[in-house]
């Protein structure tokens, strides 16, 4: 039994954010390209939505966490 009604809902509209970012694109030319871009987009959204946090400070901007997780 699902635990909500409107589950899949929610599942499409956390990815809608990803697929307005990509539609412009008009696809990749490679895989390696494709996954390093997806990576960071969906990294850029997990941040956002508090998902990734970096332990060693104390509310960190975005910009922070991001250089911190990419390097």
């Amino acid at each position: 039994m699902r635990q909500s009604q409107y589950i899949k809902n929610r599942i499409e509209q956390d990815h809608r954010r990803i697929k307005r970012r990509i539609r412009p694109m008009l696809g990749f030319k490679s895989l390696a390209s494709a996954a390093a871009i997806l990576t960071g987009i969906e990294l850029i959204h997990m941040i956002r939505k508090g998902q990734m946090l970096v332990p060693d400070t104390q509310n960190p901007s975005l910009g922070h966490q991001f250089n911190l997780l990419a390097a």
